[in-house]
């Protein structure tokens, strides 16, 4: 499309000759939807198209939903019903409610024995599901033979139903008389409901009923079809320092005690080692551990200190369970210290009910809630929130983020097995904030057209949308995993603000067959920005609470606590209603990221030596002009180096301008749309199946044993090479620091001998005849230079390294 970025042309050369590059497979595609957010700004050009205009007018109506396509519904309301007949011998009735739209019906749940029912569901019918001008509501009786009985009808004409446009109110439900079956009008029965019609930006459509859920058994299942908004629970670091305990009583006197403590939180299990000194009592521990809890707190700390009896064998000498209200609260590291208190601990088999004795042993402790810290529940390269715990200390929003969820195309058929295509949602996450769309049922090319807002703290963050197949549809029990198409990131501080993007993402799957394009997300985003000042000032403030500085926490333990964060908040929002699901809280957090990847490793071995393609281009620059290859740019060279050694006061200033025309001149050639999912980079369409199979293998591996030590060996080679890199440098190290320390003693005499004469020569030789002196000499012509190495280049390979005195 015009005026999208193209990728850069990378040819690749197979067997047959020159082949397309898979770069432009996986690009993104800019697009032009008619949203309201973009018509807008010609609302008020003469001679604009009169449906543009309508659209930008419905745009400053319902101003939340300028990012999305208008989408029409059919919304009917069924409130309830009074004084219906019965239609069993006995009296009863068991009514229940049709709404029938063409080939398109839903049904209301069964009342038991109910005259004057009530349900109060909505109903929603898509337009491109209308297929009929009339509109069908049938109220009918469940009856125990297995079929309905018909109670009474209403019918709609389309044409006479009211449009309703927020933010007006809703629309007041009326009640209606029922008719016959022939027609006629019932003495009993009457049906409360309202029928209009709307669009997405209606407060009745996340709850409705939905036409394209039509296929989903069962209320479960079309309850997992409906868009929501979740949030993760509020996590706190809990810290606690074991210290000692005193008047231990061990099981067995003949033997000396070896005690240790237990802090269990939930699941989160932590030991000390065995306290000293051995066989005393009162050991002393000094081991500090940190927890990950979540509000409101309602899990309390089990500590049990434990007497190592045997090899994995434990016998708890006391025990006591804390609540978490107890510890001390901190906000910042401003704050008093935390006192250690005193803890009476209880026999194991003491009763509960008995009075507290006389004597018990005791441990010493510290606890703290650290509300001061950012509890990390996702990578800190791409995280989507940063603020601490603590609502005191917590920054005013800088902006507000919007994305459009627009829809998808081209998505693979996930349910080929069953006859279906693909029932697909999408789920967004962005800080605390998780918002799951409606499912789309069995089609390739979903259409959301849904709209959500978070309010921005940081630029510095990443939102993550991930698209998944929704599988509880036609499950019998509900525990069908919902499978993964694709994930888009995208990081607010390369979007421009007030600027609204649409492209067409690419979804890739990387599986262990390889990588595979299962589709395109349309989203369209809008970063606003609301205090620039305090933007631009985010740039210089630390990344993490000052907490994460003042008190560090070590990668080891934040790896850990990050793990159980993650675990936590998958398990908190699994048990929503509908519930998001672990396999989509993990997939969205990126739970195995830390594993070990081959492919991974390659691409960030890549990156590295990309970051000195600048200095290759500056010593490839350099050759050229010492080598004379441009007579006229070597002799401009030279007049500049000589101004500036003239005048050194113009050394710093013409850098720094130097930069600004760089960054002045690279401005043309900015990126015209977010970063997405590079696949060059990330070493993802050639790789090995091999790398790939040991990629997604379980950690401890299941591949049989060949498997796994073919991959030894090669994890081995690719280690030694490393080895050689990691030697080479430290022979470099050493030997710089062989010059003065007489390990060669006559390289010392030499080096020293000679730093004396540098000393002499540059205190008696002006500094600047110095530089000029040295950069002739680095500039010379070809014709004087040797191809042999330098005398200090020489001089320096010959000096001694400590890689001799290895084993």
């Amino acid at each position: 499309m015009k005026g999208a970025m193209q990728p850069r042309p990378f040819m690749m050369h197979g067997p047959g000759g020159p082949m397309a590059p898979p770069q432009q497979q996986f690009g993104l595609t800019e697009t032009r939807p008619p949203l309201a957010a973009m018509l807008r700004p010609r609302f008020n050009i003469p001679g604009l198209n009169p449906s543009a205009a309508a659209a930008s007018a419905a745009g400053k109506i319902s101003s939340t939903y300028d990012l999305v396509e208008p989408m029409r519904f059919l919304y009917v309301h069924v409130v309830k019903a009074r004084d219906l007949p019965a239609v069993s011998p006995t009296g009863s009735i068991d009514p229940f409610v049709e709404v029938k739209l063409g080939n398109f019906k839903g049904t209301t749940a069964v009342l038991a024995g109910h005259h004057s029912p009530s349900w109060h569901q909505v109903f929603a019918f898509s337009a491109t599901h209308l297929q009929s001008h009339l509109l069908e509501v049938a109220v009918k009786a469940k009856d125990l033979a297995g079929g309905d009985d018909m109670v009474g009808r209403i019918g709609f004409d389309l044409s006479e139903v009211p449009v309703r446009v927020p933010p007006d109110s809703p629309l007041a439900p009326q009640w209606y008389r029922l008719d016959g079956k022939r027609g006629e009008k019932l003495h009993h029965g009457e049906i409360m409901l309202s029928v209009w019609l709307g669009t997405q930006a209606d407060e009745a459509f996340p709850e409705a009923w939905h036409s394209d859920a039509h296929g989903a058994a069962g209320p479960s299942a079309v309850a997992s079809t409906r868009a929501k908004v979740y949030f993760s629970p509020k996590l706190v670091y809990l810290r606690v320092a074991a210290i000692g305990a005193q008047d231990l009583v061990p099981h067995d006197t003949s033997r000396p005690m070896n005690a240790s403590v237990k802090l269990q939180l939930a699941g989160q299990v932590r030991r000390t080692r065995p306290g000293g000194p051995p066989g005393t009592p009162n050991p002393m521990w000094n081991e500090e551990f940190m927890f990950v809890a979540s509000e409101p707190f309602d899990e309390p700390l089990l500590v049990t200190v434990e007497d190592r009896v045997g090899p994995g064998r434990d016998e708890p000498l006391g025990r006591i369970m804390l609540p978490l209200n107890a510890a001390m609260t901190r906000h910042d590291h401003f704050g008093k210290p935390v006192e250690p208190r005193w803890y009476s601990l209880a026999r194991p088999s003491d009763d509960g009910e008995k009075k507290e004795g006389k004597f018990a042993s005791k441990i010493q402790l510290r606890m703290s809630l650290d509300f001061g810290y950012h509890v990390l529940d996702e990578s800190t390269y791409y995280s989507s929130d940063l603020q601490p715990s603590s609502k005191h200390t917590r920054k005013p929003s800088i902006g507000i983020l919007e994305v459009g969820v627009l829809g998808a195309r081209n998505l693979i058929p996930m349910k080929a097995k069953d006859g279906r295509s693909t029932d697909a949602y999408c789920v967004a996450k962005y800080g605390p904030k998780w918002v799951r769309t409606r499912t789309i049922m069995n089609t390739l090319n979903p259409q959301w057209n849904e709209q959500y807002t978070w309010e921005v703290f940081d630029p510095c963050t990443v939102i993550t949308v991930v698209v998944f197949d929704n599988s509880q549809i036609g499950s019998k029990n509900g525990d069908a995993r919902d499978e993964s198409i694709g994930k888009v990131r995208i990081r607010l501080s390369t979007l421009e603000t007030d600027r609204v993007y649409t492209h067409f993402y690419p979804l890739l799957a990387l599986k262990p067959s390889g990588l595979k394009k299962t589709g395109e997300l349309h989203l369209a985003v809008r970063f606003t920005c609301t205090a620039w000042v305090n933007m631009m000032a985010m740039y210089g403030r630390p990344l993490l609470p000052k907490m994460h500085y003042s008190q560090p926490i070590s990668v080891m333990q934040l790896d850990y606590l990050r793990h159980q964060a993650m675990q936590i908040v998958s398990a908190r929002l699994s048990r929503a209603e509908p519930p998001l699901r672990r396999e989509v809280v993990e997939y969205t957090l990126d739970v195995g990221s830390h594993m070990f990847s081959l492919r991974r490793s390659k691409a960030n071995f890549y990156r590295i030596t990309s970051l000195f393609c600048g200095f290759a281009s500056m010593a490839k620059w350099y050759d050229g002009i010492r080598s004379w290859r441009n007579p006229i740019t070597t002799m401009l060279v030279h007049m500049l180096f000589l101004i500036l050694i003239c005048y050194p006061e113009l050394i710093l200033p013409t850098i720094f301008l130097y930069m600004f025309m760089i960054g002045l001149w690279n401005y043309r050639f900015r990126s015209r749309h977010p970063p997405h999912m590079d696949t060059k980079l990330s070493q993802a369409e050639f790789t090995h199946p091999d790398e790939l199979d040991e990629e997604f293998d379980t950690f401890p591996s299941n591949r049989p044993a060949d498997i796994v030590r073919l991959r030894y060996d090669r994890l081995r080679s690719v280690g030694g090479r490393v080895q050689t890199v990691v030697g080479d440098l430290a022979t470099q190290g050493e030997r710089a620091h062989a010059l003065l320390s007489w390990r060669d003693p006559r390289a010392t005499a030499i080096f020293i001998f000679l730093s004396l004469v540098v000393a002499i020569v540059l205190y008696v030789t002006p500094f600047q005849v110095l530089l000029v002196i040295t950069m002739l000499y680095l500039l010379r012509h070809p014709r004087f230079r040797s191809r042999m190495p330098s005398v200090p280049f020489n001089f320096y390979r010959r000096l001694p390294a400590k890689s001799d005195s290895l084993i």
